[in-house]
């Protein structure tokens, strides 16, 4: 397995770094007071003038896929993505923010050729944004066979009828269309085939931003969380994603990128906090003695270390996976970092506001905001508990009649002949076996 940096990825994170100690670091504190005092409902200024530099030197739309002319493979795009979630103002001004990023995937992937043509270009061009309306205040979402939204066809359009919230992006006035998933066929036998995902442009009839959500008192940054309703709202039926009763299954196809993309955001966020830490206990005094030399803050500075570097070698074996054998070979490694990278990034967000005190719990040194990030990140694209149930399923399907003691030329376990097979998979020998 390679997971070593390709030329091309390493020129371009050459690039981005220059370009976030340039403009993206320098211009953090501007961003903060323009979200707070302009409010999720607003153009934040600073990232309209930066969106044009990203373009002109050739950091624009660096998530798409390899398959597209100019794109990466996920090995390639983790590290930038990396560098990029150092900051929370860097993804919108490359255009590599979600939820954009995964609708554009998904239009790319699933959509039509007019329905490209009409959202997915001003997307790429960054002259729009876009939501992806899923979750439900009435049910647990976290179980996408729950949604209970309606998608009712009408002669030649589907009528809409739902209450959805945490639709990312939808205060946004540039928010022009919404990727809404709902049911077509409530009472199918197939319960992972009664949900639809169908376009649904924003400024349709029916369609009401009723507020926006905070994220642990924070509103649009990290993110411009909302409450949306869609009451008879009415699209032509050639507004479906790829037909009725697929919505199941673009959802999967839609995040597994995802997910890589959160996890090394989360990883750059880390690196960031760690070293926010360690200047800043360098340069406190307490009984006597720097911050930095307390026993308790070096383990911590350890453990942190420790942490960051197993999470994101995970991560780029998921990734490497994912270009090699596919998402659905690498479920489970994209399971276990969707685990490891928020609960890794929240610790030590944690162990970095003991090191700042009172001030790390304000708005002032960044970890505030970074907190909410990493929590926020333990439950989008699927909470912990879902993706531990998943991982231990798929663990326990790895030795189902399988001994581990019996191993081919290859080194591969072999399966046990069903004479042999036991109540524990045969692992261990049968009481008739025992001396």
């Amino acid at each position: 397995m390679d997971i070593s940096q390709s030329p091309r990825s390493a020129e371009l994170a050459g690039r981005l770094r220059e370009f976030m100690e340039e403009y993206i670091y320098p211009n953090e504190r501007r961003f903060y007071q323009e979200a707070e005092r302009l409010g999720p409902w607003a153009v934040h200024p600073i990232v309209e003038e930066l969106k044009p530099l990203a373009r002109e030197k050739g950091l624009w739309n660096l998530f798409l896929p390899a398959h597209e002319a100019g794109g990466l493979t996920n090995l390639e795009y983790a590290p930038l993505c990396e560098i990029m979630g150092r900051s929370h103002l860097a993804p919108e001004v490359f255009n590599c923010n979600a939820p954009d990023t995964g609708n554009m995937e998904t239009i790319l992937r699933y959509g039509t050729e007019a329905q490209k043509e009409q959202w997915l270009k001003p997307l790429l061009a960054g002259d729009i944004r876009s939501s992806f309306a899923m979750t439900e205040p009435d049910v647990a979402s976290s179980d996408a066979t729950n949604v209970a939204s309606s998608i009712v066809r009408e002669g030649d359009h589907y009528v809409i009828n739902g209450r959805k919230w945490y639709t990312t992006g939808a205060t946004d006035p540039r928010c022009k269309i919404i990727i809404f998933m709902g049911q077509t066929d409530p009472k199918g036998a197939d319960r992972h085939k009664r949900q639809s995902m169908v376009l649904v442009p924003k400024e349709t009839p029916g369609v009401r931003v009723v507020r926006s959500l905070p994220v642990l008192g924070f509103y649009g940054v990290p993110d411009r969380a909302s409450e949306v309703t869609f009451t008879n709202v009415r699209v032509p039926v050639g507004n479906i994603l790829l037909g009725e009763g697929r919505g199941f299954e673009i959802a999967q196809g839609r995040l597994g990128p995802g997910r890589i993309h959160h996890c090394m955001r989360l990883i750059g966020l880390s690196e960031r906090v760690l070293e926010r830490m360690c200047r800043r206990a360098e340069n406190r005094v307490a009984f006597g003695r720097l911050v930095a030399e307390q026993t308790v803050t070096l383990e911590r500075i350890a453990e942190a270390r420790i942490m960051i570097e197993q999470a994101r070698l995970l991560t780029l074996k998921a990734a490497y996976m994912m270009d090699t054998v596919g998402n659905k070979a690498a479920r489970q490694e994209i399971g276990m970092i969707k685990v490891i990278a928020p609960n890794m990034a929240q610790k030590i967000v944690d162990w970095a506001i003991q090191v700042f005190g009172g001030g790390g719990t304000s708005n002032d040194h960044f970890l505030a905001a970074a907190l909410a990030t990493t929590r926020l990140l333990r439950l989008a694209d699927g909470p912990d508990e879902v993706h531990r149930n998943q991982i231990g399923r798929l663990e326990l399907r790895r030795y189902l009649n399988i001994d581990p003691a019996r191993t081919g030329g290859g080194g591969e376990p072999l399966p046990l002949d069903e004479s042999e097979a036991w109540s524990d998979g045969g692992l261990w020998p049968r009481p008739r076996d025992l001396p």
